[in-house]
Parts: C-alpha cells; structure tokens; sequence
C-alpha cells in the first residue's frame, strides 16, 4: 500500500468518525432539553432518579432502528397505521413523537397537529377533517391530540354541547371500527403524569424563554381544572376502551422511561418483519472531459461566520 493511499484511508475514516459524531451530537442535543430544565431550577436533588444516560441511548438507538426495519415494512406491503397520542397538556407526547419520527422518512412517517377548528370546520361532521389526514397504503399518521378532543378539552372547557359530547361516544366507536376495517392498524396511547409533575412541567416552561411558547392561556386554564380533565378522561376510558381499539397507557412521569417504554410497546403491536433489500451498488462516474465546472460569485455564499 502506497503513502498516498494510506493518506487516502485515513482521510475516508476521519470522515466517518466525524459522520458517527455527527449523529451522536444530533442525539445529545435532544436531550439537552431536560438537563437545561434540571439547571434552571437546581432541583436535580429533588427529582427521582431516571434510566441510565448510556442504557438510554443505546435502547433508543436500538428502538429506532426496529422503527426503519417497521418503516420498510408498511411501505412495501402498503399497511396503513395510525398512532393516537392524547394526554394533558406537558406529558410528553411531542418527545415520544419526535424520537419515533428522528430516523424516518417524513413522507412515509408524518405527523397530524392539527389546530382548532375553523368556522366552517365545526360545521362539519365531526370526524371529517380527522379523516382527510389519515395515511394510505404505505404511510403511517401520528396524531398529536386527535378526534379525542372532543371527549377531553372541548367538554372541559364548554367548546361543545352535551349533545355533541354524547353523540362522540356513540358515533366514536364504529367510527374506529370502519377504520380497522379498512385495513387501517389502529394503536391509542394516553400519557399519565401526576398533578405535581404538570405543575413542576408548567413552572419549568414559564422559566425557560426556549420553551415558554408551548405554554399557552388554555394550558394555564388547563392547571385549574385538573379534576375536570380527570373525569372526563375516565368516562373516555370507560366509554371508548374498546376490544378493537383498546387505550394503553403509558406512565410519563418518567420521560426517558416513558419514550422507551412506549416505544417498545409500540413495535410489538404491529407485526412487521425485516425487508430484505438488494444491495446498493453506485454507478461508476461518468466524467465529461468537455464539461469544465464554472466559477460562482463569492458573493452568493452564505458568510461563514463560524
């Protein structure tokens, strides 16, 4: 082996390395979210203890790689699946979403948040602008909240009528099952915290100027009808805790914890199997000898201010 072509080696495995790195940074920087929360308020001490910050990566990593291998699946045998993430307000759905979607690819995994309605939206049948958001053959729908709505903010906060609430449940169920019908995998998940782990989660987004945008007027409303919300999550539970649908509830107090747990719980919902792809191969390059590549104005670059 010539010099140049251990020069050339080392040059290729630096660049992974630095590739590899790359991609731990991505992750490191997830995550510190919660130790910038722990600091602002110094109450580490306080706090009970989490998973271990190694074991939390690796399963993570791990998970996320059962997530490519269900990704490829769905899309190759063009399975529908759609995910129900509804919880209160601060209980961790958006992490668990943003770690299930971090490796996928966004047009086969996407995410629905979808606002409140509009004028014309809530003159529609209930249900209707939920389905123009659910996934065809190959895709699979988050739903950050979804038609749950109705059975949680929209009675706690008088957004609907007892009439329109009663109808929910008695529309919701077969609504769920024409959608199993349809071939659609099915999957509800409810986020559990404690009184005092919303109000510690609360403070925490009123402190921290990075996150104070997720904390909005009916959030703060939320904080003082917390038996409310209690309630009417059980009578949904009671009501919509079905044999084709069932709810499953994922303790978050933990949030390490709860991404893993949910997660792993999730995978083990849908059968899929590893998708046996042919190898990669890259074309030789073609080169042009007439082809000479011309020179762009220094002006046009971003300035490299780091």
């Amino acid at each position: 082996m010539t010099a140049s072509d251990r020069t050339a080696q080392t040059a290729k495995r630096e660049r992974i390395i630095q590739e590899m790195a790359d991609d731990l940074d991505e992750e490191l920087e997830m995550e510190l979210d919660d130790a910038r929360l722990d600091e602002l308020l110094d109450e580490t001490d306080t706090l009970n203890p989490t998973v271990d910050r190694k074991l939390y990566f690796r399963e993570l990593l791990r998970l996320q790689g059962e997530l490519v291998k269900l990704q490829d699946w769905v899309q190759t045998e063009k399975k529908k699946v759609v995910v129900l993430f509804e919880g209160r307000d601060s209980a961790g759905k958006g992490g668990v979403i943003k770690r299930i979607t971090q490796r996928l690819n966004p047009r086969v995994c996407r995410v629905a948040a979808l606002p409140a309605p509009s004028e014309r939206e809530r003159s529609q049948w209930y249900f209707q602008r939920y389905v123009a958001h659910l996934p065809a053959g190959g895709e699979i729908v988050l739903f950050d909240r979804s038609w749950y709505n109705r059975a949680g903010v929209e009675r706690v906060m008088g957004f609907c009528t007892e009439e329109q609430y009663q109808e929910f449940f008695k529309t919701v169920p077969e609504f769920e099952r024409m959608l199993i019908r349809s071939g659609i995998i099915l999957v509800k998940y409810w986020f559990s915290i404690t009184d005092d782990e919303q109000q510690f989660r609360f403070t925490m987004r009123i402190k921290d100027p990075l996150k104070q945008w997720k904390l909005s007027p009916m959030d703060v409303e939320a904080r003082s009808r917390w038996e409310a919300y209690t309630k009417a999550k059980e009578t949904m539970l009671e009501y919509t805790h079905l044999p084709d649908s069932p709810w499953w509830i994922v303790d978050a107090v933990d949030k390490k914890r709860a991404r893993l747990n949910c997660i792993s719980h999730l995978l083990t919902q849908i059968p899929y199997q590893e998708v046996a792809h042919v190898p990669v191969v890259l074309p030789a390059r073609v080169r042009n000898p007439d082809y000479h590549r011309g020179p762009v104005p220094l002006e046009m670059y971003v300035p490299a201010k780091y």
